[in-house]
């Protein structure tokens, strides 16, 4: 540890073990050095919109602001709402395409 008078001591890079990452971090690490995230974030958002979902969201988005009034909404309250309705509705189909996407990714990194 090195120290200082005028502030606290900052921990050497040695001091702290290096932990090993978990299985979800490993998966996000290869979907993203891959371009497969990227990918599935596309495919996700075409088919949100093309479900309806996207236009459902911002109706609902709308509805909120106008019943607690425009000026009196900020976008965390929005995120606060919204975000497990949004999820809730989701639609079974669109998981299950992301999900088989996701394991196909899987089986051919071989992971």
């Amino acid at each position: 540890m090195r120290g200082s008078v005028n502030r606290p001591p900052t921990p050497d890079v040695d001091d702290e073990p290096q932990k090993e990452p978990t299985l979800q971090e490993i998966i996000n690490i290869k979907l993203i050095e891959s371009g497969e995230k990227e990918k599935l974030m596309d495919l996700l958002r075409e088919r949100l919109i093309e479900c309806g979902w996207r236009d459902e969201m911002k109706a609902l988005c709308r509805s909120y602001a106008r019943k607690k009034g425009r000026n009196n909404v900020t976008v965390d309250d929005l995120i606060h709402v919204i975000t497990p309705k949004g999820r809730a509705s989701v639609p079974d189909s669109v998981k299950a395409e992301l999900l088989q996407r996701i394991r196909a990714f899987l089986t051919s990194a071989a992971l």
